[in-house]
């Protein structure tokens, strides 16, 4: 029975993707605009020439100002573990990017086709939904051959029908 279950473990492929660099502000402004806006709200807060009616907005305010720095620490880095990822187990392929982004989960017995290029998945499922893997983020060629030979291996044991583009680099 353990070896079954090492097998099973063996048999999962968990892949980190990297920080998406399509964002139209890169991380490094995005911190360092949310900390000047951070030391702003503090200054306004806890300055004495502010009445108390005020600094209740000031103080709501600065509270904005912490949960987006939160929410740029936890989209952009792996403090909390991998938020952006692409996993393919002998149950089903999933895609997530980002903490509070949904994930994409395929079971790979709903899969009728894959088709591979060199940078995406693009997966058609038997009620012909198409779901898009881009593996553009993948930092290093050799996981992106990992995926691909892990969804050729589940094509083989599962019967879908796999297509790769021609790869005339």
């Amino acid at each position: 029975m353990a070896a079954s279950g090492s097998s099973s473990a063996r048999s999962s492929l968990f892949i980190q993707l990297s920080p998406s660099r399509s964002a139209k502000l890169s991380f490094t402004i995005q911190l360092m605009l949310t900390l000047l806006w951070v030391v702003w709200a503090a200054m306004l807060a806890f300055s004495d020439t502010t009445s108390s009616g005020e600094s209740y907005l000031f103080y709501a305010f600065l509270a904005l100002a912490i949960a987006f720095l939160v929410y740029v620490i936890l989209q952009n880095t792996s403090i909390f573990g991998f938020q952006s990822y692409i996993e393919v187990t002998p149950e089903y392929i999933v895609r997530k990017h980002g903490v509070f982004r949904p994930k994409f989960v395929v079971a790979i017995p709903d899969i009728k086709a894959v088709y591979i290029s060199p940078l995406a998945l693009r997966v058609t499922e038997n009620n012909d939904n198409q779901t898009y893997f881009d593996l553009k983020q993948v930092r290093k060629r050799r996981d992106k051959e990992k995926i691909k030979n892990k969804v050729r291996d589940l094509a083989m044991q599962h019967g879908f029908e796999v297509t790769e583009a021609s790869s005339n680099q």
